[in-house]
């Protein structure tokens, strides 16, 4: 893992709606928890297996969107973020390359 996919610190901030993370290389992605909700990796979400790489990182930019909330994070070994949602969803694994992929500054 090179260090633009390597956490180094992440905050939740459920007031804000945002998800922060701080990576190795010193850049910051702060992401709003709607866009990350609407982007769960988990097959369910993606509507199969045939889809699991289709991202719509559009869904950052959606005005007023619903709030969604974070219960817990936790990490997957060295290779993913698991959110545990206020809804009780949490099958969805969030790899840390999809995560710096789907910054919202990469999609402006």
């Amino acid at each position: 893992m090179d260090e633009s996919s390597t956490a180094v610190g992440i905050d939740v901030f459920n007031e804000e709606q945002i998800l922060q993370i701080t990576w190795e290389d010193g850049e910051t992605s702060r992401y709003p928890l709607y866009g990350l909700r609407k982007n769960c990796p988990c097959v369910m979400c993606r509507g199969g297996h045939e889809n699991m790489q289709n991202f719509q990182p559009q869904a950052f930019f959606l005005q007023n969107p619903p709030r969604m909330n974070i219960k817990s994070l936790q990490a997957v070994g060295n290779h993913a973020l698991q959110i545990t949602w206020v809804d009780g969803h949490n099958s969805g694994m969030y790899r840390w390359e999809t995560l710096r992929w789907l910054d919202p500054e990469n999609h402006k």
